[in-house]
């Protein structure tokens, strides 16, 4: 019973661990609608890229993330759309998926946009039995196989103007169910896709060559705690940007990027925990690299 357990955690199923299912970024607000299907289209015309997330550095089977996102705009029918590919891998566990989102763009007065958002994602969520059957042995949920391919939905509002973006969204909405197990043994928790809130925002202040935007995600699931991030990044004369910010309970973020021919950006992100290690134990870091290439930034 335990082993059944054990293998429920590991799946990343935001049991027992109260962890998230859906990966997450340091430059979230730089992937347009990483967490929110309303924001395709809305920063800029066009835009394509790819990110690499590497945490806990030195941990075997510490948690890594690519993605390969593209989103773009049709002013004339004031829609945006968008999709990223995605793996996710902890340990002996991994998520691969698509997502896609498409977002209508309702204008307001004042050059304002509300932004309505919907997305279809499918994933395969695998379990690498061979990395576990050594040391759980004949465990039901082994028994059971590894893959499963799943499909789910989600939603997002955005209002943005010329400075400011706020949104809200809520991923995984049918909560699709896993079932690994389907035996008789009692259990008080259930493997599935739960339900993620996502809520963010932006601001940006221009001082002459210079602008600086402050900007925040928080995320919320059932059984787990809040996770809160906020930071500022600087930017000077569309060339060169740094940012400071920190995660709630766990570190702060050291970032730095520069714009080439203010199309083609390259970004980079440090974090130190300092939770559950200390800044002086193996482990303590996560990298994350950005690589996103715009055409003209949408007035909006």
């Amino acid at each position: 019973m335990k082993k059944y357990f054990l293998i429920l955690g590991l799946m990343g199923c935001a049991i027992a661990g109260r962890s998230q299912q859906i990966q997450t970024s340091s430059l979230a607000d730089m992937q347009g609608f990483f967490h929110n299907p309303s924001m395709a289209g809305l920063q800029n015309k066009f835009m394509v890229g790819a990110t690499y997330r590497s945490q806990w550095s030195g941990v075997s089977g510490a948690p890594q993330t690519a993605t390969v996102f593209g989103s773009f705009a049709l002013p004339s029918k004031n829609i945006g759309l968008g999709g990223y590919l995605f793996n996710d891998r902890t340990g002996a566990t991994s998520r691969t998926g698509i997502q896609l989102a498409f977002a209508k763009h309702l204008q307001l007065s004042n050059d304002a946009v509300l932004s309505l958002g919907l997305e279809g994602r499918a994933l395969q969520h695998k379990i690498d039995i061979a990395k576990l059957s050594q040391t759980l042995g004949n465990d039901a949920v082994l028994n059971s196989g590894g893959n499963k391919f799943k499909a789910d939905a989600g939603v997002g509002i955005t209002y943005a103007n010329k400075n400011l973006i706020l949104g809200a969204s809520v991923s995984q909405l049918i909560q699709s169910k896993l079932n690994y197990y389907e035996g008789s043994m009692s259990t008080t928790e259930e493997a599935k896709l739960y339900r993620h809130y996502f809520f963010h925002g932006s601001y940006k202040w221009k001082v002459d060559e210079t602008s600086i935007t402050p900007n925040f995600l928080m995320v919320y699931l059932p059984n787990a705690p809040v996770e809160f991030q906020g930071g500022v990044r600087v930017e000077h004369n569309e060339i060169f940007w740094w940012g400071l910010g920190a995660r709630i309970h766990q570190g702060v973020m050291l970032s730095a990027g520069v714009n080439i021919d203010k199309k083609f950006t390259i970004g980079y992100v440090f974090e130190i925990y300092k939770t559950p290690y200390s800044v002086y134990e193996k482990g303590s870091n996560a990298h994350e690299i950005m690589l996103r290439y715009s055409l003209s930034k949408s007035p909006k």
